[in-house]
């Protein structure tokens, strides 16, 4: 029997742009909390370096309030991740087989979104255990991050060539320059603080830090235009009943 239920378009473009949201608010809700609450003194990290991410939002409510927003978020960002190598297949056209890297794109960003949840909730923990955790958590989310990042960045470089929706929003520049970011952040991190003293060391690395997340966070925010621009959607079948 054929199945005659109505099918619902569902856009999808929301999903990234709470993936990246999240993280943002959360940040900056716990820096400014615990800035009011005198837990860390007052300053600009983006640019004095003050204190790291993981201090802004370890003590108290602002590290209640950062795990509330942040857990969630790295759901939504492996969600972000397994439908965006569909989105990218899709473009390509079903002619065109995916490459190497784009066919481990899901596995990569599932695995940076685990890592995610593990920094967060290991987050205001105490002890020699928990504080390697949470570092291990850091360095694998970041770092899975980036390699989704530059493997998707690749990819719409390419359909920026043959598909109007990316190449009208400049979507196949905007991945890119932020890509450039996150690569400047990492050369200062690495080679510029280790020849400074251990206090202006320190300084570098965080404000580095702090611009490196808002880069991975603000690359969920820049995917979720072009899966607008194509109308990027999931199709659900609604039951009447």
């Amino acid at each position: 029997m054929q199945d005659t239920s109505p099918v619902r378009s569902v856009p999808l473009w929301p999903l990234p742009l709470l993936a990246g949201l999240l993280p943002i608010v959360a940040t900056l809700l716990a820096l400014l909390l615990s800035i009011r609450l005198e837990l860390v003194p007052a300053c600009n990290p983006f640019i004095e370096g003050c204190i790291s991410v993981s201090r802004a939002a370890r003590h108290g409510l602002p590290n209640h309030l950062f795990k509330a927003l942040v857990l969630p978020a790295a759901a939504l960002q492996a969600l972000t991740w397994l439908l965006c190598r569909a989105w990218l297949a899709g473009l390509s056209g079903s002619g065109t087989p995916p490459s190497r890297w784009l066919r481990h794109l899901a596995w990569i960003g599932i695995t940076a979104a685990v890592f995610l949840v593990l920094y967060t909730a290991f987050l205001g923990t105490e002890g020699r255990i928990y504080r390697w955790l949470r570092q291990y958590g850091t360095v694998v989310y970041f770092g899975f991050t980036c390699i989704a990042m530059l493997i998707t960045t690749d990819a719409v470089v390419r359909l920026g060539r043959r598909q109007a929706a990316l190449a009208r929003g400049r979507f196949d520049l905007a991945l890119p320059a932020l890509c450039g970011v996150l690569l400047m952040a990492g050369l200062v991190n690495t080679f510029v603080a280790p020849f400074f003293n251990v206090d202006i060391e320190d300084r570098i690395e965080n404000a580095t830090e702090w611009w490196g997340a808002a880069t991975l966070a603000l690359v969920f925010l820049v995917l979720s235009w072009p899966w607008r621009q194509t109308r990027y959607a999931a199709a659900l079948k609604v039951d009447s009943g």
